[in-house]
């Protein structure tokens, strides 16, 4: 169901970006705890772990504590609102493009729609195209879930109007020049990985009905989420980083600060002071994440997809009696 199938022909480009915008929505509102444990562990300069003097967060259990104990169960939501738009908007202009992308590629060229060298390409394409699209709120985003107490924003209106203010309008796309070059072969692994392996459990075991399917979606997914983000989560790191920047004296709070002139300067600034492990922060979480959100939103959009198209079935059924 995962891009344009010339056999199918069944949704189309605006019904992928509803699906996209809701299995973004229902996966965000999931894994969010996660992603603010994901972000703090990246901003964190000392190392996770007991020993490290002045570290703050060692591991996901004692850092999850941590927060809950801090801050209360609703900081596992911080910058949730920001989070909702991003996810929304990023899924809806992701599969958009990626539909859109696939179908050009079967109309224009000689190659088929479902190669998964295809669904690489088209996917770190649309990608990129959505990350451009919803940069300022992934940044906003980010702002939120790293901010300790006091805050520094205290809602969206307020922490735009700061930003614009204080920092300028190039503030909403910190960290955008790592997110580009990380994006395009992530999602790309994503999309083909999600491809590959699907087409290898058709093989292996050849599907029985839909909720088989629906457990497949899920399990495909999530199995591409890992091999996408291990590969190239430090540039994801540098983003978070970079995203931070001018916004160091609310990070006081967690730790040792660093402020960086650019991606190289961050990259060597992290090399020489964190060593290579450092490039990984925050890895585990984020795998944990990665599993759970690549599978569930593969899971939901293929889900939402499967129930448009019964429901046009259906309609046209029903037109046809009457």
């Amino acid at each position: 169901m995962v891009g344009y199938d010339p056999e199918a022909k069944c949704v189309s480009v605006a019904e992928a970006a509803a699906a996209g915008s809701a299995s973004g929505f229902v996966t965000r509102v999931l894994v969010s705890p996660l992603d603010v444990i994901k972000i703090r562990f990246q901003l964190q300069i000392e190392q996770l772990s007991s020993r490290s003097p002045g570290a703050k967060y060692h591991g996901i259990l004692q850092a999850v504590q941590h927060i809950f104990q801090e801050e209360g169960l609703r900081a596992f939501w911080k910058g949730h609102v920001p989070a909702q738009l991003l996810s929304v908007g990023y899924g809806a202009v992701q599969f958009m493009a990626f539909e859109s992308l696939t179908k050009l590629v079967h109309n224009v060229t000689s190659y088929n729609a479902r190669d998964s060298f295809v669904h690489f390409v088209c996917g770190g394409l649309a990608a990129c195209t959505a990350t451009v699209a919803v940069q300022p709120v992934d940044t906003l985003r980010t702002r939120f879930a790293a901010q300790g107490e006091p805050k520094i924003y205290r809602n969206l209106h307020h922490a735009v109007v700061t930003m614009y203010q204080t920092e300028g309008p190039q503030t909403f796309y910190r960290g955008l020049t790592p997110t580009i070059i990380a994006i395009f072969p992530y999602a790309g692994l994503q999309f083909s990985s999600y491809n590959i392996l699907q087409q290898f459990s058709e093989w292996v075991i050849p599907a029985e009905g839909e909720k088989g399917g629906n457990v497949k979606n899920l399990v495909c997914g999530s199995c591409a989420g890992i091999i996408s983000k291990t590969l190239t989560y430090p540039f994801d790191l540098f983003k978070k980083r970079l995203q931070v920047g001018g916004f160091e004296h609310a990070r006081a709070a967690f730790g040792q600060v660093r402020m960086y002139r650019g991606l190289l300067d961050c990259m060597r600034q992290i090399l020489r002071e964190e060593g290579p492990g450092g490039f990984f922060k925050g890895l585990s979480p984020s795998l944990l994440k990665a599993a759970l959100s690549t599978g569930l939103i593969f899971f939901w959009y293929e889900l939402f997809c499967s129930l448009l198209c019964t429901l046009k079935s259906t309609d046209g059924t029903t037109r046809k009696e009457g």
